[in-house]
């Protein structure tokens, strides 16, 4: 920060410094929380400082969850929402804070993840676990913190889950079915708490089949009849992740006997989040209101 913006924001702060304009922060009201009390596990070289541009954030070396509380009816049900980026960025509005708007419009407690992303492909191990464990890292250790304070939040401990988006979609996977792996050596009594969502959202995601247009799902992803219930939608059309990742993931839940609903749209592309198309599925959060009463999330509505 150049040396007169330092001395105007001391001056209209009344002697306390101010935020970095570069770095993300939630808006007024909202708290970001560190998920690790010291540094975080496996911890990696970024090529350079957090940064936000255009609604996205790169090199994310301090992981942090921020609750976005109800103002109205509280449900008591929760959703730990995670934005998408390939697992190099973060699309912290489109993917991020517009979703828990929604949520909190629903009387659902949002929990916003700020997981680790390197900023450069190139500098950097990425992609999904087991090749890059920080993310799920981030996300297991998290969703422990959740549980763990859901009388402080009005929380309902069994009615925490989670949506994602693209990798975020991915990583909302990787949480359904790798609660029982310990990613890191616990750190504190919090590590005790169960991981596991209750329910999951998986929009658009990637990672998930074997190679590209087929419809076997990796290795790395192991439905069982345990997995939890997931709601999942893509659009055909897709350039970024074809849908058959959708696809193999929903029949191998199928094949374990685990509750999900998916839907399949001609078009909509990739990263719409909630902002308004001309197609079909941008009326998706209505499918989700729906599921998320049908399976008695939250109260059905009269």
């Amino acid at each position: 920060m150049k040396r007169w913006m330092l001395m105007v924001c001391l001056l209209l702060a009344g002697g306390s410094a101010c935020a970095d304009p570069m770095v993300w922060q939630p808006a007024a009201g909202h708290t970001q929380i560190p998920i690790w009390p010291g540094a975080a596990p496996d911890a990696q070289p970024v090529p350079g400082p957090e940064t936000l541009a255009k609604g996205a954030i790169t090199n994310v070396t301090r992981p942090t969850m921020t609750v976005y509380s109800p103002t109205g009816a509280n449900t008591g049900a929760a959703v730990m929402v995670i934005p998408g980026g390939g697992f190099q960025i973060l699309a912290i509005d489109l993917e991020g804070t517009e979703i828990c708007d929604w949520l909190n419009s629903k009387g659902i407690t949002a929990i916003l993840l700020k997981y680790r992303v390197p900023g450069d492909k190139k500098f950097h191990r990425t992609g999904p676990y087991p090749k890059n464990p920080l993310a799920l890292q981030d996300a297991q250790r998290a969703l422990r913190l959740v549980r763990s304070q859901a009388a402080k939040w009005q929380i309902d401990p069994h009615k925490i889950g989670v949506l994602g988006f693209s990798a975020g979609g991915h990583l909302s996977a990787a949480m359904s079915n790798h609660y029982n792996t310990r990613t890191y050596t616990p750190v504190d009594a919090t590590d005790k708490v169960s991981c596991r969502p209750d329910f999951a959202v998986v929009l658009y995601p990637g990672h998930l089949n074997t190679e590209p247009n087929t419809l076997g799902l990796v290795s790395d992803i192991k439905v069982t009849k345990n997995t939890p219930p997931q709601f999942i939608l893509q659009a055909e059309n897709d350039p970024v992740d074809d849908v058959g990742h959708s696809i193999a993931y929903f029949a191998a839940l199928k094949k374990a006997e685990v509750p999900a609903e998916m839907h399949i749209y001609a078009t909509g592309g990739h990263a719409f989040g909630l902002r308004k198309t001309k197609y079909p599925i941008t009326e998706w959060p209505k499918l989700v209101d729906r599921w998320f009463e049908t399976t008695g999330i939250v109260p059905e509505q009269k």
